[in-house]
C-alpha cells in the first residue's frame, strides 16, 4: 500500500511584526492576560502592498524546484480570505509559480478547517488514479486579519501562508490516511458577512470549538477504536486561533482519555502541546495554516520523535466542520523542517510601531474596498526597501478598476 503525506514544507509569516506587549501597553490592555491567557507576544503585519495571492506565492516559490513545478498536477489554494466572488486565488497562484498550464486548480473555503480540507482532497487525487505517474499535490493556505483597530481580539490577529507539496514520497510527515473523525455543524460564531469586517461572538466560537473537538474525537474512537490517550500520540497539537486555547483544549481531551488530575494535565500540556506554539505565540492568526505551523515547531523543537511516532491533530474552522487525525514522524521529518527555517524568517522580520501597524490596517482596509487602489510604499521610509526591494519577493502593485497587479521585488 502506498504511503501519502507531505514532502515538503515552507511558510510565510509576513515580512513585518509588531511586539504586542508594545500594543497592550499602548492600549492600556493587561499584559499578563496577554502572555498568560492568550499566550501570544508578537504578531506578523500585512502592509497594503501584500495580499493573499502575494503571501501564498511568497510561502510556495523558496522550496519549490523546477523539477517539483513540473509535476504539479494540482493546486489548491485554502483561505477565507478570498479577493472575487468568482476567480479563485490559484489562478493568480498559478501564474505567478511558473506551474503549468495542465494543473487543476481551485480555491476552497471552510474557515480555518480549509487547510486539511484542501490536504484531505489532495491526498484523495494523489491516490485516486486520475493522476499522471510522478504528479505531486500543492496545497497552500493564506490568509490576512482584517483591521481590527481597538477590537477585542486584535491581540490575537495576524497574517502568513503555509505550502505544503503532497505526494508519496511523505518525507515530511506521513499521513494516516484511515484514522479520522469528523464533526460537522451549522453555527455563526464567526463570520465575514463584507470583504472587509471579521465579526463574530468569542464565547459562542470557544464553545462551538469545544464542542467539535469532543465530538471529532469521540468519532475517532468509533473508527479507530478506544485508545490510551497518554501513550498512543506522542504529541498533540490543536487548531491555534490563539495558542492560549490549546491548554484548554487539551484539558478537555485528557478529561475525556484519562484520569489524570488538574497537575497531570498540566504536566502533560507542558510536555506534549507546548512546543506545538513555539511560533505561533510570535506570528498571531494564520487561520487554516496554523496546525501546519504547530506541527512544523513541534518538530523543529522537541528531540525525542523517532520514525512511527504519532501526533494527534485537531483542525476546526468556524461555521462549521472539524476533524480529528493522525499523522506519523519520519526518519526525515527532522530534516525537511531544517530545510524551512521558519525559526529564522521569525527573527529576521523588520520590527514597526503601533503607529505604523495602525496606518498599515487602515491602508488595508481601503485596499479590499477600494476598485482603484495604488499602495503607498513610501508610508514607512525605508521600509520597502529595507524589507522588499531586491529579495524576490511577490508584491501587490495596485488595482485600476478592480483589476489586480503583481510584480516581484
Amino acid at each position: 500500500m502506498k504511503k501519502y503525506g507531505i514532502e515538503k514544507i515552507s511558510v510565510y509569516p509576513t515580512a513585518l511584526q509588531l511586539d504586542l506587549e508594545v500594543l497592550a501597553n499602548a492600549r492600556g490592555y493587561d499584559v499578563e492576560h496577554m502572555r498568560k491567557e492568550l499566550m501570544v507576544e508578537k504578531r506578523g503585519v500585512n502592509p497594503p502592498w501584500e495580499d493573499s495571492v502575494t503571501m501564498a506565492v511568497n510561502a510556495a516559490k523558496p522550496m519549490l524546484t523546477q523539477e517539483d513545478i513540473d509535476s504539479i498536477g494540482l493546486l489548491i489554494v485554502a483561505s477565507e480570505t478570498g479577493l472575487d466572488g468568482e476567480k479563485a486565488l490559484s489562478s493568480w497562484v498559478l501564474e505567478h509559480l511558473g506551474l503549468p498550464s495542465t494543473c487543476r486548480h481551485f480555491e476552497v473555503k471552510i474557515a480555518c478547517y480549509s487547510g486539511t480540507a484542501a490536504l484531505k482532497m489532495a491526498v484523495g487525487w494523489l491516490s485516486s488514479g486520475m493522476v499522471r505517474k510522478g504528479q505531486k499535490a500543492l496545497v497552500i493556505t493564506t490568509d490576512e486579519s482584517l483591521n481590527s483597530i481597538h477590537r477585542p481580539w486584535e491581540y490575537v490577529c495576524g497574517g502568513g501562508s503555509v505550502a505544503l507539496l503532497l505526494s508519496d514520497k511523505p518525507d515530511f510527515l506521513e499521513l494516516e490516511v484511515e484514522k479520522f473523525g469528523v464533526y460537522a455543524h451549522e453555527v455563526a460564531d464567526v463570520i465575514r458577512p463584507l470583504p472587509w469586517l471579521e465579526t463574530g461572538n468569542s464565547e459562542h466560537s470557544l464553545f462551538s470549538y469545544m464542542e467539535a473537538l469532543a465530538a471529532t474525537y469521540e468519532d475517532f474512537e468509533l473508527n479507530v477504536g478506544v485508545v490510551d490517550f497518554e501513550t498512543y500520540f506522542k504529541y498533540n497539537i490543536y487548531h491555534v486561533p490563539f495558542s492560549g486555547i490549546s491548554f484548554r483544549a487539551h484539558k478537555l481531551l485528557m478529561g475525556m482519555g484519562s484520569d489524570a488530575d488538574a497537575a497531570g494535565i498540566l504536566e502533560s500540556f507542558k510536555k506534549k502541546v507546548l512546543p506545538s506554539i513555539s511560533y505561533s505565540k510570535d506570528i498571531g492568526g494564520t487561520y487554516g495554516g496554523s496546525i501546519f505551523i504547530a506541527l512544523l515547531a513541534t518538530i523543529d523543537t522537541v528531540d525525542d520523535l523517532v520514525a512511527e511516532d504519532r501526533l494527534g491533530v485537531f483542525s476546526y474552522g468556524s461555521g462549521s466542520c472539524a476533524e480529528f487525525y493522525c499523522w506519523k514522524y519520519t526518519a526525515t521529518s527532522k530534516e525537511v523542517a531544517a530545510k524551512a527555517g521558519l525559526k529564522a524568517l521569525i527573527e529576521n522580520r523588520i520590527k514597526i510601531t503601533v503607529e505604523d501597524y495602525e496606518a498599515m490596517e487602515t491602508q488595508r482596509e481601503l485596499r479590499i474596498k477600494e476598485g482603484d487602489f495604488t499602495p503607498n510604499f513610501d508610508m514607512v521610509a525605508g521600509l520597502y526597501d529595507k524589507a522588499y526591494k531586491g529579495k524576490g519577493l511577490l508584491v501587490y502593485k495596485g488595482s485600476k478598476g478592480f483589476y489586480r497587479e503583481y510584480a516581484f521585488s
